[in-house]
C-alpha cells in the first residue's frame, strides 16, 4: 500500500488515539458498573447497573471497537511500520482483533442475557461482568504500553523487507552505512 500523506497520517493517528480511548474509558465505566451491581445489596440498584451496561454496550462499545481495529491497521499498512514488520504492531493487532471480537460477539450478549435474567427475576453471578472488563483493560495497557515503547524489533519479515544498506552488519553489529547520494549525504537509519 501507498504510504499516508503526512496530514492523512495525523488524522488517521488522532483518530486512533481518540477511539482507543474512549475504548478504554467505557471498558472504566463498564468495571464500574460491573463492580457497582456486584458489591450492592440492592436489587434495583444492580439491575440499573446492568442496564447502564447494556446502554454503553448498544451504542458504544462495537463502534468504538471497530474504528480503533480499522484505524490501527490503516495506520501499520500506511506507514513505515507495517502490519507484521513490527512485533508489537503485529502483537497489538492481533490482540485488537480479539478484543474487537471478544467485545462484540461475547461480551455484549452476556450483557444482554444478563440484563434478561435479572428482568426475569432470575439469579445472576455477582462477578461475571465484572471479570470481561478486567481482562480487556489489562490487554488495552499492555497494548498501550508495547505502543510507547515500541519493544522486541523487527519480525522475520520485517528483516527480509529492510534494504540491505540498513541492515546490520554481521560482524559488528551495527549498521552498514550506504554509499553518499547524489547530494553528497549519507543515507543512515
Amino acid at each position: 500500500m501507498r504510504q499516508l500523506s503526512r496530514r492523512a497520517r495525523s488524522g488517521t493517528l488522532a483518530l486512533h488515539v481518540c477511539s482507543s480511548a474512549g475504548w478504554l474509558g467505557m471498558t472504566l465505566c463498564l468495571l464500574a458498573l460491573g463492580l457497582t451491581a456486584a458489591l450492592t445489596g440492592s436489587g434495583p440498584a444492580a439491575e440499573a447497573s446492568y442496564r447502564s451496561m447494556k446502554v454503553f454496550a448498544d451504542w458504544l462499545l462495537a463502534p468504538l471497537a471497530l474504528v480503533t481495529l480499522a484505524s490501527g491497521v490503516l495506520l501499520s499498512v500506511g506507514t513505515r511500520w507495517g502490519l507484521a514488520r513490527y512485533w508489537w504492531v503485529w502483537i497489538k493487532f492481533w490482540l485488537t482483533l480479539a478484543a474487537t471480537l471478544a467485545s462484540v460477539l461475547l461480551f455484549r450478549t452476556r450483557i444482554d442475557s444478563t440484563v434478561a435474567d435479572v428482568a426475569a427475576g432470575r439469579p445472576v453471578l455477582p462477578y461475571e461482568l465484572v471479570i470481561p472488563p478486567l481482562v480487556s483493560l489489562s490487554a488495552y495497557t499492555f497494548m498501550t504500553v508495547i505502543s510507547v515503547l515500541k519493544p522486541w524489533g523487527r519480525t522475520a519479515r520485517g528483516r527480509r523487507s529492510t534494504p540491505v544498506s540498513r541492515r546490520r552488519s554481521p560482524a559488528s553489529g551495527r549498521r552498514s552505512r550506504s554509499a553518499p547520494s547524489a547530494s553528497g549525504r549519507r543515507a543512515v537509519d
